[in-house]
């Protein structure tokens, strides 16, 4: 009794004991193991390179801030440059590997201040405004690493914009003590202004080993095609200066010149020029009767009356960039933001992105010893042209010259597209204003081998005022099982469709769409509401064909994404006696066109019809009614290189309800109109796109001694 009377007095005291002593264990061992859980994370996520530690930011680091290095006077130098150099030889591509967005990886290296053993910058200026914007934009976009081991590209973070500013020897010692130098491949330099006095180099004159250069100045001496990338000198005006854009057309003037400091022979030949020309042609100088300073920098004078520059450069439909010191002017700049097409006159002058920007379409090259001619030359250019000249020059400074940044993406873009030529960007996407907004469309040569089912097609129909016909036809089509939406395309504006009440009742969405002219190419515009890849274009009067036949036909198109899938096939012929081409509607071996009075389509060319039809193709087919088919034909034959395939036997399309009156294919001129369209159509394209064949696709049970149940598309019609 005893012994169990005193247990009970101990318990109470020796639990809170233990549990003490076990919480200084357990908290111990948390620590331990929380402490141990750290050092792994940081093991597993802190950068494998000590390069990488230090991620470019100027936010995070300021020029002041940034590690001193002394260039001993012994540095190694590089070699002055390789003019030799390619892509295949001075560039590593294999550093760029397999990437599945096919963008390169672009490393900036961190900030340092390079000085001599005096503590003498190689620098006047530091890092400038320009050069930190540039790299500023390179960190923000989708090319930036901070992981040098998945770098492609190596961007110093030397400024050598301007090579006045640069110690020559110094720079090149600082450069040649980059961790990856390795002899400057992979290497890339931006430089705007190079060369110095008495002769101005056009490259920068930095020894620079194998270092692709982005140079602002470059002759056809000293730029490596496909190696160095041409770019524009920056002018300051673009970021203080806003420009409101002008509407093409006629200007105040018809030729202007305003650079203050060109050569004194062309001064007095453009002067010459003022004097036979008059107030057609406008010849700005400097004010002298100005302070020097910002101000007077965005003046310019003519017998003293001033101007404002670059504002004046909107009143001339010509501006004249004239080569000074060095080829490459910030007036190209300037004069491209006004509007005003570039007259250029530097003999021997690689334009900036001339590797992917057609500058014919937005300036004019006059050598330099054919100035006295420029005003009779200038003179030659139709109307037309200038006013989409006009346009163009617009655009190109909006998309690559407007800022530090655009220019130094547009070249990173240019070398990435060397990289990665399979997903290099088009020639229209380089060069055509994006009017367009084709991000909603991708091309049918990039689509997966089979486009799924499960979207089906939309049905555009044509229509003017042919209301039961209409009518049967939406009937018809709405039984095709892959069909997800009709869209009647209705092209009488003298007269309004039905009442929703009283068009047919169908399972999938009905859009009708009202035109604001009668014209054959409504049919082919990219309207909105056609939400699928593939297209049915039909017109009103085809009742004959089956739902098994269009089903088949769109299951034939899913095969073939790039092509036109139809039915009637067409030839063209060539007439040797008459020396041209012919339209044959006769029942051949052979076909090249099928009749889009009923064929599938992908929607991309619809686009292409619309926005990029060659010459003045979509203007005569709207102006003679007819041939739109043919011009579709003529349009995706000759962007894919392949020829329609025809599906079912059906030649003809029999309309036994119509009249000569409605039927626009029984007029008698129509056949001759149909010849003429593929002369036509072969002079504008500059060739003969259309490819002949000799098949047609036809189910696989189509003719076997089957039982029609067993069998996918029993109901294929007759010829």
């Amino acid at each position: 009794m005893c012994a169990s009377g005193k247990y009970p007095s101990r318990g109470p005291a020796l639990i809170p004991r233990m549990k003490t002593k076990h919480r200084i264990y357990y908290i111990t061992l948390f620590s331990v193991v929380l402490l141990g859980l750290i050092a792994t994370g940081m093991f597993q996520f802190w950068p494998h390179s000590i390069e990488s530690t230090a991620e470019w930011s100027l936010d995070r680091r300021s020029v002041h801030d940034a590690p001193l290095v002394r260039l001993p006077v012994s540095s190694p130098i590089p070699e002055r440059g390789d003019l030799s150099c390619r892509m295949h030889t001075c560039f590593d591509v294999y550093r760029c590997g397999y990437n599945p967005k096919n963008r390169i990886k672009v490393y900036i290296y961190p900030l340092q201040r390079f000085v001599d053993e005096l503590g003498v910058s190689i620098s006047t200026t530091g890092l400038s405004r320009e050069y930190n914007d540039l790299l500023s934009a390179i960190s923000d976009s989708d090319f930036y690493t901070d992981d040098v081991t998945r770098a492609c590209l190596f961007v110093p973070s030397i400024d050598v914009l301007n090579q006045n500013s640069l110690r020559i020897r110094e720079t090149a010692q600082a450069l040649a003590m980059l961790p990856r130098w390795d002899k400057g491949m992979n290497h890339l330099l931006f430089n705007m202004l190079p060369g110095g006095p008495p002769d101005y180099s056009t490259a920068l004159d930095v020894p620079r080993d194998r270092v692709l250069l982005a140079g602002g100045g470059f002759s056809t001496w000293t730029y490596r095609q496909g190696y160095d990338v041409s770019i524009p000198v920056y002018s300051p005006l673009s970021a203080d200066v806003e420009l409101p854009e002008k509407q093409p057309g006629p200007r105040r003037y018809f030729i202007l010149s305003s650079q203050t400091a060109i050569h004194r022979e062309y001064r007095a030949e453009l002067e010459r020029l003022k004097e036979e020309n008059g107030e057609a042609l406008l010849l700005l100088d400097k004010c002298s009767n100005l302070s020097q300073g910002a101000a007077s920098a965005r003046k310019r004078c003519y017998k003293g009356q001033v101007f404002d520059y670059p504002q004046i450069l909107q009143e001339s439909s010509f501006c004249v960039v004239l080569r000074g010191a060095r080829l490459g002017q910030a007036t190209l700049s300037d004069v491209l933001q006004a509007g005003c097409i570039p007259v250029i006159l530097a003999d021997s002058y690689i334009l900036p992105f001339s590797e992917v920007l057609d500058w014919k379409r937005a300036s004019v090259v006059i050598p330099e010893e054919k100035l006295p001619e420029m005003y009779s030359i200038l003179k030659s250019i139709p109307h037309r042209q200038v006013e989409e000249m006009q346009r163009q020059t617009r655009w190109f400074w909006d998309a690559y010259f407007s800022s530090m940044k655009a220019i130094g993406l547009t070249a990173l873009e240019i070398i990435n597209d060397r990289i990665y030529p399979y997903a290099a960007r088009t020639y229209e996407q380089w060069n055509n204003p994006p009017v367009v907004k084709w991000s909603s469309v991708n091309s049918p040569l990039f689509l997966p081998l089979i486009p799924p089912r499960s979207p089906g097609f939309t049905a555009v129909v044509l229509t003017y005022d042919r209301i039961e016909s209409l009518f049967r036809v939406i009937t018809e089509i709405s039984k095709v099982p892959s069909l997800a939406k009709l869209l009647v395309v209705w092209n009488n504006q003298n007269k309004s469709p039905p009442e929703e009440s009283l068009w047919p009742k169908i399972a999938v969405p009905l859009k009708v769409v009202r035109t604001k002219e009668n014209k054959l190419s409504n049919r082919f515009f990219p309207y909105d509401e056609i939400e699928t890849e593939a297209v049915l274009a039909i017109d009103d009067d085809i009742i004959m064909l089956t739902s098994d036949e269009l089903q088949f036909g769109y299951e034939v198109w899913r095969e073939f994404p790039d092509r036109l899938v139809g039915y009637p096939g067409r030839l063209h012929l060539w007439d040797h006696e008459m020396g041209k081409w012919k339209y044959e509607s006769e029942w051949t071996n052979e076909v090249s066109m099928v009749l889009t009075g009923a064929a599938f389509y992908h929607k991309y060319f619809n686009y292409l019809y619309t926005y990029k039809m060659p010459g003045d193709i979509k203007n005569w087919v709207d102006a003679h009614m007819n041939c739109e088919d043919i011009a579709m034909n003529f349009l995706v034959a000759n962007i894919t290189g392949k020829a329609p395939i025809k599906v079912t036997p059906r030649k003809k399309f029999k309309c036994p309800e119509c009249t000569a009156i409605d039927g626009l294919s029984l007029d008698q001129t129509h056949m001759v109109e149909r010849s003429e369209c593929i002369n036509k159509f072969a002079s504008v394209f500059g060739t003969m796109p259309l490819k002949v064949v000799e098949h047609r696709a036809d189910p696989v049970l189509y003719k076997d001694d089957f039982p029609e149940k067993l069998k996918s598309f029993p109901n294929i019609g007759s010829l």
